[in-house]
Protein backbone atom coordinates (compact mmCIF):
# COMPACT_ATOMS: atom_id res chain seq x y z
CA UNK A 1 0.00 0.00 0.00
CA UNK A 2 1.13 3.69 -0.66
CA UNK A 3 1.42 6.02 1.89
CA UNK A 4 -1.74 8.01 1.08
CA UNK A 5 -3.73 4.75 2.05
CA UNK A 6 -1.59 5.35 5.53
CA UNK A 7 -2.23 9.16 5.79
CA UNK A 8 -5.01 8.84 8.49
CA UNK A 9 -5.14 12.73 9.14
CA UNK A 10 -5.73 13.58 5.40
CA UNK A 11 -8.81 10.53 4.97
CA UNK A 12 -10.27 12.49 8.09
CA UNK A 13 -10.00 15.85 6.76
CA UNK A 14 -11.11 14.35 3.42
CA UNK A 15 -14.12 12.86 5.44
CA UNK A 16 -15.00 15.83 7.13
CA UNK A 17 -15.04 18.42 4.07
CA UNK A 18 -16.57 15.88 1.41
CA UNK A 19 -19.39 14.82 4.61
CA UNK A 20 -20.11 18.84 5.13
CA UNK A 21 -20.18 19.30 1.17
CA UNK A 22 -22.46 16.30 0.44
CA UNK A 23 -24.57 18.06 3.60
CA UNK A 24 -24.69 21.23 1.87
CA UNK A 25 -25.96 19.42 -1.35
CA UNK A 26 -29.12 18.10 0.69
CA UNK A 27 -29.68 21.76 2.11
CA UNK A 28 -29.75 23.44 -0.68
CA UNK A 29 -31.57 20.54 -2.53
CA UNK A 30 -34.53 20.56 0.23
CA UNK A 31 -34.38 24.48 1.43
CA UNK A 32 -37.28 24.58 -1.33
CA UNK A 33 -39.76 23.02 0.68
CA UNK A 34 -39.99 24.91 4.02
CA UNK A 35 -39.82 28.04 1.70
CA UNK A 36 -42.62 27.13 -0.42
CA UNK A 37 -45.66 28.17 1.72
CA UNK A 38 -44.22 31.45 1.29
CA UNK A 39 -43.26 31.75 -2.35
CA UNK A 40 -46.94 30.24 -3.13
CA UNK A 41 -48.23 33.61 -3.43
CA UNK A 42 -45.78 35.57 -4.41
CA UNK A 43 -45.05 33.55 -7.51
CA UNK A 44 -48.19 32.26 -8.03
CA UNK A 45 -47.48 28.93 -7.71
CA UNK A 46 -49.68 25.60 -7.37
CA UNK A 47 -49.01 22.34 -5.63
CA UNK A 48 -48.71 20.56 -9.07
CA UNK A 49 -45.79 22.95 -9.35
CA UNK A 50 -43.83 22.31 -5.88
CA UNK A 51 -43.64 18.84 -6.97
CA UNK A 52 -42.72 19.68 -10.36
CA UNK A 53 -39.60 21.58 -8.85
CA UNK A 54 -39.02 19.32 -6.86
CA UNK A 55 -38.88 16.18 -9.34
CA UNK A 56 -37.22 18.64 -12.22
CA UNK A 57 -34.21 18.42 -9.76
CA UNK A 58 -34.29 14.48 -9.07
CA UNK A 59 -34.42 13.44 -12.74
CA UNK A 60 -31.33 16.10 -13.48
CA UNK A 61 -29.36 14.40 -10.72
CA UNK A 62 -30.34 10.83 -11.04
CA UNK A 63 -29.33 10.90 -15.03
CA UNK A 64 -26.20 12.87 -14.35
CA UNK A 65 -24.91 10.51 -11.97
CA UNK A 66 -25.47 7.58 -13.94
CA UNK A 67 -23.61 9.24 -16.61
CA UNK A 68 -20.71 11.15 -15.12
CA UNK A 69 -19.91 8.64 -12.53
CA UNK A 70 -16.39 7.92 -15.40
CA UNK A 71 -15.82 11.76 -15.83
CA UNK A 72 -13.82 12.14 -12.49
CA UNK A 73 -12.04 9.57 -13.25
CA UNK A 74 -10.34 11.01 -16.22
CA UNK A 75 -10.38 15.06 -15.16
CA UNK A 76 -9.97 14.44 -11.06
CA UNK A 77 -12.43 14.87 -8.86
CA UNK A 78 -11.30 18.03 -6.91
CA UNK A 79 -11.90 20.06 -9.92
CA UNK A 80 -15.66 18.44 -10.61
CA UNK A 81 -16.06 18.76 -6.77
CA UNK A 82 -15.06 22.37 -6.72
CA UNK A 83 -16.71 23.53 -9.48
CA UNK A 84 -19.87 21.82 -8.98
CA UNK A 85 -20.04 22.93 -5.28
CA UNK A 86 -19.82 26.80 -6.50
CA UNK A 87 -22.53 26.19 -8.93
CA UNK A 88 -24.82 24.81 -7.02
CA UNK A 89 -24.41 26.82 -4.42
CA UNK A 90 -24.70 30.17 -6.69
CA UNK A 91 -27.70 28.78 -7.81
CA UNK A 92 -29.72 28.62 -4.94
CA UNK A 93 -28.95 31.67 -4.50
CA UNK A 94 -30.05 32.88 -7.41
CA UNK A 95 -33.38 31.20 -7.15
CA UNK A 96 -34.36 33.39 -4.68
CA UNK A 97 -34.33 36.34 -7.31
CA UNK A 98 -36.30 33.93 -10.10
CA UNK A 99 -39.76 35.90 -11.09
CA UNK A 100 -42.03 32.67 -12.74
CA UNK A 101 -42.24 29.16 -12.82
CA UNK A 102 -40.06 28.27 -15.93
CA UNK A 103 -37.32 30.37 -14.47
CA UNK A 104 -37.24 28.39 -11.47
CA UNK A 105 -37.72 25.05 -13.44
CA UNK A 106 -34.59 25.91 -15.41
CA UNK A 107 -32.55 27.00 -11.91
CA UNK A 108 -33.58 23.96 -11.08
CA UNK A 109 -32.74 21.50 -13.67
CA UNK A 110 -29.42 22.98 -14.03
CA UNK A 111 -28.63 22.87 -10.12
CA UNK A 112 -29.74 18.90 -10.31
CA UNK A 113 -26.85 18.57 -13.21
CA UNK A 114 -24.35 20.44 -10.91
CA UNK A 115 -25.30 18.42 -7.46
CA UNK A 116 -26.04 15.06 -9.76
CA UNK A 117 -22.13 15.05 -11.28
CA UNK A 118 -20.67 16.49 -7.21
CA UNK A 119 -22.29 12.68 -6.18
CA UNK A 120 -20.32 9.98 -7.70
CA UNK A 121 -17.07 12.23 -7.53
CA UNK A 122 -17.25 13.05 -3.67
CA UNK A 123 -18.25 9.14 -2.97
CA UNK A 124 -15.04 8.59 -5.01
CA UNK A 125 -12.65 10.73 -3.66
CA UNK A 126 -13.77 9.86 -0.27
CA UNK A 127 -13.10 5.90 -0.90
CA UNK A 128 -9.86 7.15 -2.48
CA UNK A 129 -8.80 8.75 1.16
CA UNK A 130 -10.09 5.91 3.13
CA UNK A 131 -8.26 2.76 4.16
CA UNK A 132 -10.29 0.04 2.57
CA UNK A 133 -11.44 -1.31 6.03
CA UNK A 134 -13.18 1.91 6.50
CA UNK A 135 -14.73 2.53 3.32
CA UNK A 136 -17.96 1.51 4.17
CA UNK A 137 -18.48 3.39 7.79
CA UNK A 138 -17.03 6.83 5.86
CA UNK A 139 -18.97 6.71 2.99
CA UNK A 140 -22.29 5.90 5.99
CA UNK A 141 -20.98 8.69 7.58
CA UNK A 142 -21.08 10.60 4.11
CA UNK A 143 -24.71 10.00 3.01
CA UNK A 144 -26.43 10.73 6.41
CA UNK A 145 -25.19 14.37 6.62
CA UNK A 146 -27.96 14.69 3.20
CA UNK A 147 -31.27 13.80 5.46
CA UNK A 148 -29.62 15.45 8.26
CA UNK A 149 -28.77 18.88 6.75
CA UNK A 150 -31.27 18.83 3.76
CA UNK A 151 -34.63 17.23 5.68
CA UNK A 152 -33.41 18.19 9.69
CA UNK A 153 -31.26 21.34 9.53
CA UNK A 154 -33.12 23.27 6.75
CA UNK A 155 -36.59 23.82 7.92
CA UNK A 156 -35.35 24.42 10.96
CA UNK A 157 -32.71 26.84 9.57
CA UNK A 158 -35.42 28.33 7.10
CA UNK A 159 -38.09 28.95 9.50
CA UNK A 160 -36.22 30.90 11.86
CA UNK A 161 -34.34 32.65 9.85
CA UNK A 162 -37.92 33.74 7.48
CA UNK A 163 -38.23 35.75 11.26
CA UNK A 164 -35.25 38.06 10.84
CA UNK A 165 -35.19 38.94 7.31
CA UNK A 166 -37.39 40.90 5.12
CA UNK A 167 -38.61 37.87 2.96
CA UNK A 168 -38.14 34.22 1.59
CA UNK A 169 -35.96 36.10 -1.16
CA UNK A 170 -33.04 36.47 1.46
CA UNK A 171 -32.75 32.97 2.73
CA UNK A 172 -32.34 31.84 -0.44
CA UNK A 173 -29.17 34.20 -0.90
CA UNK A 174 -27.80 33.47 2.35
CA UNK A 175 -27.51 29.95 1.57
CA UNK A 176 -24.93 30.74 -0.62
CA UNK A 177 -22.33 31.34 1.30
CA UNK A 178 -21.29 28.13 3.50
CA UNK A 179 -20.63 26.57 0.07
CA UNK A 180 -18.53 29.02 -1.29
CA UNK A 181 -16.58 28.70 1.84
CA UNK A 182 -16.18 25.25 1.23
CA UNK A 183 -15.46 24.96 -1.85
CA UNK A 184 -12.67 26.79 -1.27
CA UNK A 185 -11.13 24.30 1.24
CA UNK A 186 -11.97 21.47 -0.52
CA UNK A 187 -9.84 23.50 -3.21
CA UNK A 188 -6.55 24.19 -0.82
CA UNK A 189 -7.05 20.80 1.14
CA UNK A 190 -8.13 18.08 -1.50
CA UNK A 191 -5.73 15.94 -3.56
CA UNK A 192 -6.59 14.19 -6.68
CA UNK A 193 -5.30 10.65 -6.36
CA UNK A 194 -5.73 7.45 -7.88
CA UNK A 195 -6.63 4.19 -5.23
CA UNK A 196 -4.13 2.08 -5.01
CA UNK A 197 -6.15 -0.46 -5.75
CA UNK A 198 -7.57 0.40 -8.29
CA UNK A 199 -7.79 -3.13 -10.48
CA UNK A 200 -5.57 -2.10 -14.22
CA UNK A 201 -7.15 -3.14 -17.85
CA UNK A 202 -3.84 -5.65 -17.34
CA UNK A 203 -5.09 -7.62 -14.30
CA UNK A 204 -8.27 -8.47 -15.98
CA UNK A 205 -8.96 -10.60 -18.85
CA UNK A 206 -12.10 -9.04 -20.15
CA UNK A 207 -13.65 -5.99 -18.98
CA UNK A 208 -16.99 -6.97 -17.33
CA UNK A 209 -19.83 -6.19 -19.20
CA UNK A 210 -22.25 -3.65 -18.10
CA UNK A 211 -25.20 -5.73 -18.85
CA UNK A 212 -24.45 -8.18 -16.64
CA UNK A 213 -26.09 -5.70 -13.95
CA UNK A 214 -29.34 -6.97 -15.44
CA UNK A 215 -29.02 -10.53 -14.81
CA UNK A 216 -28.50 -10.02 -11.02
CA UNK A 217 -31.80 -10.63 -9.39
CA UNK A 218 -30.56 -8.16 -6.40
CA UNK A 219 -29.63 -5.52 -8.09
CA UNK A 220 -33.24 -5.26 -10.69
CA UNK A 221 -35.07 -6.09 -7.25
CA UNK A 222 -33.45 -3.38 -5.74
CA UNK A 223 -34.08 -0.70 -8.00
CA UNK A 224 -37.29 -1.29 -7.73
CA UNK A 225 -37.47 -1.29 -3.91
CA UNK A 226 -35.44 1.84 -4.27
CA UNK A 227 -37.72 3.46 -6.33
CA UNK A 228 -40.81 2.65 -4.32
CA UNK A 229 -38.64 3.80 -1.17
CA UNK A 230 -38.00 7.27 -2.32
CA UNK A 231 -41.36 7.56 -3.61
CA UNK A 232 -42.20 7.39 -0.63
CA UNK A 233 -40.03 9.71 1.31
CA UNK A 234 -39.91 11.87 -1.10
CA UNK A 235 -43.23 12.55 -1.02
CA UNK A 236 -43.59 13.44 1.70
CA UNK A 237 -40.50 15.22 2.57
CA UNK A 238 -41.65 17.80 -0.63
CA UNK A 239 -45.04 18.04 0.52
CA UNK A 240 -45.00 17.87 4.37
CA UNK A 241 -44.35 21.51 5.33
CA UNK A 242 -47.05 22.53 3.10
CA UNK A 243 -49.54 19.84 4.08
CA UNK A 244 -48.61 21.23 7.79
CA UNK A 245 -49.33 24.70 7.20
CA UNK A 246 -52.66 24.60 4.88
CA UNK A 247 -54.14 20.93 6.42
CA UNK A 248 -53.15 20.97 9.79
CA UNK A 249 -52.93 24.77 10.31
CA UNK A 250 -49.34 24.53 12.08
CA UNK A 251 -47.79 28.43 12.93
CA UNK A 252 -44.33 28.40 11.08
CA UNK A 253 -42.37 27.27 14.16
CA UNK A 254 -43.94 24.47 14.87
CA UNK A 255 -44.03 23.36 10.73
CA UNK A 256 -40.09 23.51 10.94
CA UNK A 257 -39.96 21.35 13.94
CA UNK A 258 -41.96 18.81 12.88
CA UNK A 259 -40.69 18.57 9.04
CA UNK A 260 -37.05 18.62 10.62
CA UNK A 261 -37.82 14.97 12.19
CA UNK A 262 -37.31 13.99 8.60
CA UNK A 263 -33.75 14.99 8.30
CA UNK A 264 -32.54 13.67 12.01
CA UNK A 265 -34.51 10.42 12.07
CA UNK A 266 -32.77 9.59 8.45
CA UNK A 267 -29.55 10.48 9.89
CA UNK A 268 -29.89 7.41 12.54
CA UNK A 269 -31.90 5.35 9.68
CA UNK A 270 -28.64 5.54 7.71
CA UNK A 271 -26.62 3.89 10.22
CA UNK A 272 -29.14 1.83 11.99
CA UNK A 273 -30.50 -0.21 8.89
CA UNK A 274 -27.51 -1.46 7.10
CA UNK A 275 -25.61 -2.18 10.45
CA UNK A 276 -28.67 -4.21 11.68
CA UNK A 277 -29.09 -6.09 8.31
CA UNK A 278 -25.45 -7.47 8.93
CA UNK A 279 -26.55 -9.58 11.92
CA UNK A 280 -30.54 -10.42 10.78
CA UNK A 281 -29.99 -10.18 7.23
CA UNK A 282 -30.67 -8.10 4.16
CA UNK A 283 -34.49 -9.25 3.30
CA UNK A 284 -35.78 -9.45 6.72
CA UNK A 285 -34.29 -5.72 7.18
CA UNK A 286 -36.15 -4.67 4.34
CA UNK A 287 -39.29 -5.85 4.74
CA UNK A 288 -39.83 -4.24 8.03
CA UNK A 289 -38.47 -0.79 6.95
CA UNK A 290 -41.09 -0.94 4.49
CA UNK A 291 -43.70 -2.38 6.64
CA UNK A 292 -43.31 0.18 9.74
CA UNK A 293 -42.71 3.30 7.93
CA UNK A 294 -46.37 2.16 5.57
CA UNK A 295 -47.73 1.32 9.60
CA UNK A 296 -46.47 4.42 11.20
CA UNK A 297 -47.37 6.52 8.23
CA UNK A 298 -50.91 5.40 8.37
CA UNK A 299 -51.31 6.40 12.41
CA UNK A 300 -49.35 10.00 11.14
CA UNK A 301 -52.35 10.82 8.71
CA UNK A 302 -54.94 10.57 11.98
CA UNK A 303 -52.36 12.28 14.37
CA UNK A 304 -53.86 15.53 14.12
CA UNK A 305 -52.02 18.74 14.75
CA UNK A 306 -50.18 17.88 17.60
CA UNK A 307 -46.15 19.07 17.17
CA UNK A 308 -44.84 16.52 19.69
CA UNK A 309 -46.87 13.65 17.94
CA UNK A 310 -46.31 14.52 14.80
CA UNK A 311 -42.67 14.99 15.39
CA UNK A 312 -42.32 11.61 17.00
CA UNK A 313 -44.08 9.56 14.36
CA UNK A 314 -42.06 11.35 11.63
CA UNK A 315 -38.98 10.82 12.97
CA UNK A 316 -39.83 7.26 13.44
CA UNK A 317 -40.78 6.97 9.97
CA UNK A 318 -37.94 8.71 8.51
CA UNK A 319 -35.73 6.21 10.40
CA UNK A 320 -37.25 3.43 8.14
CA UNK A 321 -37.40 4.89 4.97
CA UNK A 322 -34.59 6.79 4.82
CA UNK A 323 -32.45 4.01 6.37
CA UNK A 324 -33.93 1.84 3.24
CA UNK A 325 -32.03 4.40 0.54
CA UNK A 326 -28.74 3.81 2.26
CA UNK A 327 -29.67 -0.29 2.85
CA UNK A 328 -30.81 -0.52 -0.74
CA UNK A 329 -28.18 1.43 -2.19
CA UNK A 330 -25.57 0.56 0.18
CA UNK A 331 -25.32 -3.66 1.16
CA UNK A 332 -28.03 -4.91 -0.74
CA UNK A 333 -26.16 -3.99 -4.00
CA UNK A 334 -22.77 -4.00 -3.40
CA UNK A 335 -23.20 -7.60 -2.33
CA UNK A 336 -25.23 -8.30 -5.41
CA UNK A 337 -22.95 -6.57 -7.77
CA UNK A 338 -21.25 -8.54 -10.35
CA UNK A 339 -17.15 -8.09 -10.02
CA UNK A 340 -15.73 -4.75 -11.37
CA UNK A 341 -19.28 -3.45 -11.31
CA UNK A 342 -20.04 -1.98 -8.08
CA UNK A 343 -20.13 1.51 -8.85
CA UNK A 344 -21.88 1.15 -11.78
CA UNK A 345 -24.65 -1.03 -9.53
CA UNK A 346 -24.69 1.93 -7.47
CA UNK A 347 -25.54 4.02 -10.39
CA UNK A 348 -27.95 2.22 -11.75
CA UNK A 349 -29.96 1.46 -8.38
CA UNK A 350 -29.99 5.52 -7.35
CA UNK A 351 -30.38 6.46 -10.48
CA UNK A 352 -33.16 4.89 -11.50
CA UNK A 353 -34.84 5.47 -8.15
CA UNK A 354 -33.47 8.89 -7.92
CA UNK A 355 -35.12 9.87 -11.53
CA UNK A 356 -38.48 8.01 -10.96
CA UNK A 357 -38.81 7.71 -7.56
CA UNK A 358 -37.44 10.95 -6.52
CA UNK A 359 -38.54 12.80 -9.79
CA UNK A 360 -41.87 11.61 -11.25
CA UNK A 361 -43.32 10.19 -8.00
CA UNK A 362 -43.40 14.43 -6.47
CA UNK A 363 -44.46 15.45 -9.73
CA UNK A 364 -47.27 13.19 -9.33
CA UNK A 365 -48.10 13.69 -5.61
CA UNK A 366 -48.25 17.37 -6.70
CA UNK A 367 -50.75 16.20 -9.58
CA UNK A 368 -52.52 14.36 -6.80
CA UNK A 369 -52.93 17.47 -4.12
CA UNK A 370 -54.12 19.99 -6.49
CA UNK A 371 -56.99 17.88 -8.07
CA UNK A 372 -57.88 15.30 -5.26
CA UNK A 373 -56.57 17.22 -1.73
CA UNK A 374 -53.25 17.78 -0.52
CA UNK A 375 -53.94 15.37 2.44
CA UNK A 376 -54.45 12.45 -0.31
CA UNK A 377 -50.38 12.71 -0.41
CA UNK A 378 -50.26 10.98 2.53
CA UNK A 379 -52.34 7.95 0.81
CA UNK A 380 -49.55 7.75 -2.61
CA UNK A 381 -46.75 7.77 -0.19
CA UNK A 382 -48.64 4.70 1.36
CA UNK A 383 -48.76 2.90 -2.01
CA UNK A 384 -45.57 3.77 -3.01
CA UNK A 385 -44.05 2.13 0.34
CA UNK A 386 -46.20 -0.87 0.80
CA UNK A 387 -45.39 -1.89 -3.29
CA UNK A 388 -42.05 -1.46 -1.89
CA UNK A 389 -42.44 -4.19 0.72
CA UNK A 390 -43.92 -6.39 -1.83
CA UNK A 391 -40.81 -5.66 -3.80
CA UNK A 392 -38.42 -6.93 -1.35
CA UNK A 393 -39.95 -10.14 -0.75
CA UNK A 394 -38.27 -11.48 -3.98
CA UNK A 395 -35.09 -10.44 -2.39
CA UNK A 396 -32.15 -13.27 -2.15
CA UNK A 397 -29.89 -12.95 1.19
CA UNK A 398 -26.27 -11.90 0.72
CA UNK A 399 -25.33 -10.91 4.22
CA UNK A 400 -22.38 -13.13 4.86
CA UNK A 401 -22.96 -13.06 8.30
CA UNK A 402 -26.23 -14.13 8.27
CA UNK A 403 -25.61 -16.72 4.80
CA UNK A 404 -23.34 -18.78 7.42
CA UNK A 405 -26.05 -18.86 10.52
CA UNK A 406 -28.08 -20.46 7.45
CA UNK A 407 -25.64 -22.24 6.06
CA UNK A 408 -24.62 -24.21 9.63
CA UNK A 409 -28.49 -24.55 10.51
CA UNK A 410 -28.64 -26.63 7.36
CA UNK A 411 -25.74 -28.30 8.36
CA UNK A 412 -27.35 -29.74 11.64
CA UNK A 413 -30.28 -30.39 9.87
CA UNK A 414 -28.44 -33.05 7.57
Amino acid sequence: MSGLEHDVRYERKTLVLLSLGFGLVGFDRWLMAPMFPYMMADLHLNYTQLGSLIGILSIAWGLWSIVTGPVSDRFGRKRILVATMIAFSLLSSLSGLVASFMSLMLMRAVMGIAEGTFTPASLAANSDASLPARRGINQGIQLSTMPLFGMGIAPVFATQLMRMVPSWHWVFAISAVPGLILSALIWASLRDQKPADMPTVEQHEAKPRWMQLLKSRNVLVATVAMLCAMGGIFVITAMMPTYLVAVLHLDAKSMGFVASAVGFGGFIGCFALPGISDYVGRRPTALTGFFAAAVLLYFFSSAGANPVALFALLFAIAVFAIGLLSLLSGPITIDAAPAGLVASAIGLVSGVGETFGGGIAPAVAGFVAQHFGLARILDFALCSLIIGGCAAAFLIETAPRRRAVMATDRERVA
